[in-house]
């Protein structure tokens, strides 16, 4: 018998696969500085991995509740309160994931009919394309401004039509750093309740974040908490990426048929890992007041190591990665794209980045830009300072 005429469905060769976990592979194979992928180089706080340890030993180690451990779901309700939140429903309005990855792709698939449109604004992180093409759903970006990445409101609002469906928004933004402000929140918020309109928000950073800066919920809003989703994760937080525990928020309506996507995609997130999640979810927010200053300690030291060399590094105000500008260098050293620079920065440089073009829809709009992330030891960035001053020449 031959081969059948075709294998792979036709969504599927709407997007490539994951650039940024390309380049996790390219740089273990080449032993190289992983500045590509967002995770710590540095463990998790010792409470955390003694209360995973402690639920595994208590036989924590069978299905849980679908859609979230009880004692996690109120966890999350609390520790939402204590920043601000009214009163969350744990039956209703929370739903626990396989981290903020499914929490994004269930709430696509749950609220999003095939043929509407969904609005990114651009650059956008790499996921955001594929969970609308799996849905079925058309992808349509609304440039931030390239000096700052200053949301345009006349962009946004001549970009909803009668088949939009909803925003997708992420503060702090990965891949620039962008924390929205009240104002650019507020805009969005009122087109969105004008146009009749969901917004989706990755909130996953919301804790790092610099210079005084304050983070804000958009379904906090008036008008907002309705036709809201928050999402979220303690991959980020609390040094955890690799648990896959994460959440989404919103309304009975909106979280039943999220929780019905999630049941029969993933069925439940890691038992043990959710109750250790209780414990994290308590830390005092002392922690948080740390986490933010050890982060920007980590911003400042490794933008002050790219001042020294021909990588053009834009400061964040949120998030843990910078967009680096490399038109300049990439042309002396004769690469066609991003992608090839990036190639020979692993190879030849001994450091991993993220080429620009994964986070456009157009790639030629990224191809003078790499992402590096900077959630490392400071001796680690040290390192890779020096590599890429090497590289730079």
């Amino acid at each position: 018998m031959g081969s059948p005429r075709k294998i792979a469905a036709s969504r599927v060769n709407r997007f490539t696969e994951s650039v940024i976990r390309e380049m996790t592979r390219l740089a273990d194979e080449h032993k190289a500085i992983n500045l590509a992928q967002g995770f710590p180089d540095f463990d998790a706080p010792d409470e955390l991995k003694e209360a995973a340890i402690r639920a595994i030993q208590a036989g924590v180690n069978q299905y849980p509740v679908t859609w979230g451990s009880p004692t996690l779901r109120g966890a999350i309700a609390t520790k939402y309160g204590r920043f601000g939140w009214p009163d969350l429903d744990p039956e209703t309005e929370i739903v626990v994931t396989c981290g903020s990855t499914e929490a994004m792709a269930s709430t696509f698939l749950a609220l999003v009919e095939p043929g509407q449109e969904v609005l990114l604004f651009e650059p956008f992180y790499e996921n955001y394309g594929p969970d609308a093409y799996l849905s079925g759903a058309v992808p349509k970006v609304v440039p931030l401004g390239a000096t700052g990445w200053d949301l345009d409101v006349d962009r946004l609002r001549d970009a909803v039509g009668p088949r939009t469906r909803a925003i997708v928004l992420n503060t702090p933004h990965n891949p620039t750093g962008k924390v929205f402000s009240p104002e650019e929140l507020s805009a969005i918020a009122e087109v969105a309740i004008a146009q009749d309109l969901l917004v989706f928000t990755d909130e996953i950073y919301e804790h790092i974040v610099y210079d005084g800066r304050r983070h804000l919920s958009i379904a906090l809003l008036p008008g907002m908490r309705e036709r809201t989703v928050t999402i979220s994760a303690l991959s980020k937080t609390y040094s955890v990426t690799g648990w896959r525990v994460g959440w989404a928020i919103g309304s009975r309506e909106v979280i039943g048929a999220i929780r019905k996507v999630h049941d029969f995609l993933t069925v439940a997130a890691p038992a043990p890992l959710q109750e250790a999640g209780v414990v994290a979810l308590a830390l005092p927010d002392e922690y948080y007041e740390e986490l933010a200053r050890s982060y920007q300690e980590r911003r400042d030291v490794f933008l002050g190591l790219l001042a020294t060399t021909e990588f053009g590094a834009s400061p964040p105000e949120g998030a843990y990665y910078t967009l680096v500008d490399v038109g300049s260098l990439r042309s002396r050293r004769g690469l066609p794209n991003d992608t090839a620079f990036c190639e020979e920065l692993v190879v030849r440089g001994g450091v991993a980045a993220v080429p620009g073009s994964s986070f456009f829809a157009n790639p030629f709009d990224g191809q003078d830009i790499i992402r590096l992330a900077f959630p490392k030891r400071l001796e680690t960035l040290r390192t890779a300072g020096e590599r890429l001053a090497a590289f730079a020449g």
